[in-house]
């Protein structure tokens, strides 16, 4: 989608939308439409409000913003008006903003205004609209904020994508698609990429990664994505969980593998926020892994019990193949350590339902070894609506992962602590690297919402991520 910063021509009979906050809210109405009558007790700027109207040949859709609206209720405001207020846009719409709707609110309200045109109606005969002809004009007093619609472009750009990964079937959306697309990005941001096919895997040693990807004739792809720039002060390492497809592997899954083809989250947030990051020139250095498999079970998939290597030298004895994700992320993390030193490292998976069950779908489980990384990430999400929380990784929790027969387990066994000891494994493949983050985003990367019938994408990460490595490290 793109947008007009203040149009030269605005016509008469296109809806214009106005977003106000309840202490504007009366003057605002008393001097723009005087004639209106429009009473407090019709509109008065409450939180998620709305009232439409015609007035002087035009039809106006007023937006309650509450008080004091933060980033993502903002951005649900108006994903809210193409998702739920079609039937008022016809060819063009004109977004009028007062001069007090401060520019990271504006990029705020243009991004979700965008998002409401998504459809994840991919293979539906007769699709919904998706507004791919709508004009869509910006009016703010501040002329210079035009930077600011083209930045929120990029970001619309870059969510809709990881929308669009998780919510693509498993069919589809294989470990060879993954690969294409990061191809197809390093093409269009001049990136460098590096594919290794099953091949190239072996020879470097990605054994646990390889591990997984046995059981499934889809072939596992490692992507890795290099993003440098000329003014860069700090390398940081990005690590997304890329399983396609999880079907627990022999130890299959017993409900919910409906939804399993969103166990690549993390992989759709560090693959969209690398997209976003090259296409605004941020000045950072920037490393990308996806390993990217599909845990499927045929005669060859590995089994419990099995001891497998790893790219780090440890040997991990399989007690739980459903706990498949941590032996990919655990070569994705050793191989990003030893061959690129990056300054920070930060993981994103949809890595343990014990997640879920401690946060719910409110926020992510936080872990790192690096207090001052854990409240960066944790200040920079609050600020566009994606939260995080730390949880401890002791050393009495790591012990929960000692194996009688090899150097560490893949599953502790028991009904307590999944989400820590899984990150205390995650930890032991980092090589004591100094500044690492584990972010277990199990129950905020696909999840229900208000706009659409089941379970979809959020795209969660890709803002927390871009507004960390922007403004923080």
């Amino acid at each position: 989608m793109k947008f007009q910063f203040h149009p030269k021509n605005i016509n008469e009979g296109v809806l214009h939308v106005l977003p106000l906050v309840e202490k504007e809210t009366e003057q605002f109405l008393q001097n723009r439409f005087p004639e209106s009558g429009i009473s407090e007790s019709l509109f008065s700027g409450k939180k998620d409000s709305h009232y439409a109207f015609t007035a002087n040949g035009n039809l106006y859709l007023l937006i309650g913003l509450g008080s004091n609206p933060n980033y993502k209720e903002v951005e649900n405001a108006f994903r809210r008006i193409l998702s739920k207020k079609s039937d008022l846009v016809k060819s063009e719409v004109i977004l009028e903003f007062l001069d007090s709707f401060s520019a990271i609110l504006l990029e705020a309200a243009l991004v979700g205004f965008g998002l409401g045109a998504y459809s994840a109606d991919f293979f539906k005969e007769k699709r919904k609209e998706n507004f791919k002809k709508l004009k869509v004009g910006i009016l703010h007093p501040d002329k210079s904020f035009k930077n600011i619609v083209d930045r929120a472009e990029k970001i619309l750009h870059a969510k809709t994508e990881a929308f669009r990964m998780v919510d693509l079937p498993p069919n589809v959306l294989t470990p060879e698609y993954l690969a294409d697309w990061s191809k197809n990005l390093a093409q269009d941001q001049k990136l460098d990429v590096h594919i290794f096919d099953a091949k190239k895997a072996k020879k470097i040693g990605l054994e646990a990664f390889l591990a997984v990807a046995r059981g499934s004739v889809k072939e596992p792809r490692f992507i890795i994505l290099e993003y440098r720039h000329q003014k860069a002060k700090k390398h940081i390492g990005l690590v997304g969980k890329g399983v396609t497809f999880d079907t627990g592997g022999l130890n299959v899954k017993t409900q919910g593998m409906h939804y399993m083809k969103s166990d690549m989250g993390g992989a759709a947030a560090v693959l969209a926020a690398t997209q976003l990051i090259a296409s605004l020139s941020i000045p950072i250095n920037l490393t990308t892994i996806v390993p990217a498999v599909e845990n499927a079970v045929d005669q060859h998939a590995y089994l419990p019990s099995e001891v497998i290597q790893s790219h780090s030298g440890k040997s991990i004895e399989i007690v739980d193949t459903d706990a498949e994700g941590r032996l990919i992320l655990a070569d994705g993390l050793s191989y990003l350590v030893k061959e690129y030193q990056p300054d920070h490292i930060i993981d994103l998976a949809t890595l343990t339902g014990s997640v879920v069950g401690t946060f719910g779908y409110e926020c992510a489980a936080l872990f790192s070894n690096d207090e001052q990384l854990s409240l960066l990430i944790q200040e920079a999400g609050k600020a566009v609506g994606e939260k995080s929380w730390p949880l401890p990784i002791w050393k009495e929790y790591a012990q929960e992962m000692d194996s009688e027969i090899a150097d560490i387990r893949n599953y502790h066994g028991k009904p307590i602590a999944g989400a820590i000891t899984a990150a205390t494994f995650l930890q032991a493949f980092t090589h004591e690297h100094p500044s690492w983050a584990h972010l277990d985003i199990a129950g905020v990367a696909f999840s229900d919402s208000e706009f659409s019938k089941s379970k979809t994408g959020t795209a969660f990460g890709v803002g927390l991520l871009l507004n960390l490595i922007e403004n923080h490290l």
